[in-house]
């Protein structure tokens, strides 16, 4: 790579040629839920090439420079090569090289808060623990071979099964929703609830049409023969994994089957274009139990954060007793 060009730009070209790199992390991802100036990445290379990257997303809250995740995303940060094959012993070696080296570049920036989650493929966070980062353990749930639907479905718990039996007979699903329409719905029925969506229509337009582009997002809904609405998902994908970016569902057709169906359908519709389905979990007792009711096995990741600043952390801690 040309040594006059910025990490950024290397970076880019580096992802357009390396899809091992996390959906969450490509720098297309990037620019789709980031302002173009409000994220960056270090890179660390040997012998002229890139085998780990840290990338990140900064914003200026209360005056203070923090780094958080974008909105809608799952993960990012730290992203290392495994590509060679390396002994257990080496490869702690190697992450502990490549680990100190971008958290000495990440150490000159100007920051008072971090807070990132790592890919799972992330499980070594010891050299973050060495220069006085903190670690939480997230859970993600997935099922990690979609090619048998017939094998995964088997996995469902009866009542999975059953609701999908019984929605197949009254709900059709298809991929005609448009994207504003999906904001629209998925607005409605969180506002019938009490909530509202955290991201604005604009952004979420934004994302939509940048992963539509690509061919790597799509919308599938589901209707009864009346033409109710019942539940959508959008979903976003590279050549590994699926996720469930975003769910929604009609709180007077809750009981009617249709996200059960929706999520069997587009599994099965993802086959066809990765290996993994990942259900995007959540921590939230609720859905944590609906998403291991498909069969599916619980992922741990890493949630990262430092606080470089003693009043930004005794700010924060007033706000959130608050």
């Amino acid at each position: 790579m040309l040594n006059n060009l910025t990490a950024k730009e290397n970076y880019r070209i580096f992802c357009e040629d390396n899809k091992s790199i996390p959906l969450f992390m490509q720098a297309w991802w990037m620019d789709a839920v980031c302002k173009s100036d409000s994220w960056d990445v270090f890179l660390y290379k040997k012998n002229n090439r890139i085998v780990a990257v840290w990338v990140y997303h900064f914003v200026k809250k209360m005056g203070f420079k923090i780094i958080l995740p974008p909105k809608l995303t799952q993960t990012n940060g730290i992203w290392i090569d495994y590509s060679e094959n390396y002994s257990k012993n080496e490869r702690l070696s190697y992450e502990k090289e490549a680990m100190t080296n971008l958290i000495q570049q990440f150490d000159k920036l100007d920051f008072s808060y971090y807070d990132q989650s790592f890919h799972y493929s992330i499980t070594n966070w010891l050299p973050l623990f060495w220069n006085g980062f903190s670690q939480t353990t997230r859970y993600t749930y997935q099922i990690q071979d979609i090619s048998n639907s017939n094998k995964y479905f088997n996995e469902f718990k009866k009542s999975k099964k059953s609701h999908i039996i019984k929605a197949e007979k009254l709900i059709k699903t298809d991929f005609e929703l448009t994207g504003e329409e999906f904001y629209n719905h998925l607005e409605y029925n969180l506002n019938s609830v009490g909530k509202k969506v955290y991201y604005s229509k604009e952004f979420f337009l934004r994302l939509h049409d940048a992963c539509k582009s690509r061919n790597q997002g799509c919308i599938m809904s589901a209707y009864d023969e009346k033409n109710n609405f019942h539940a959508a998902l959008f979903i976003v994908w590279d050549e590994n994994i699926a996720y469930n970016l975003i769910s929604t569902i009609n709180p007077q057709f809750r009981s009617s089957g249709a996200s059960s169906l929706l999520f069997f359908e587009i599994i099965k519709h993802m086959s066809l274009k990765t290996k993994v389905f990942d259900f995007e979990g959540s921590m939230n007792e609720n859905i944590e139990k609906s998403f291991r009711e498909f069969g599916a096995i619980q992922i741990p990741y890493f949630r990262i954060t430092k606080y470089k600043s003693l009043l930004f952390k005794i700010l924060f801690n007033l706000k959130n007793r608050g």
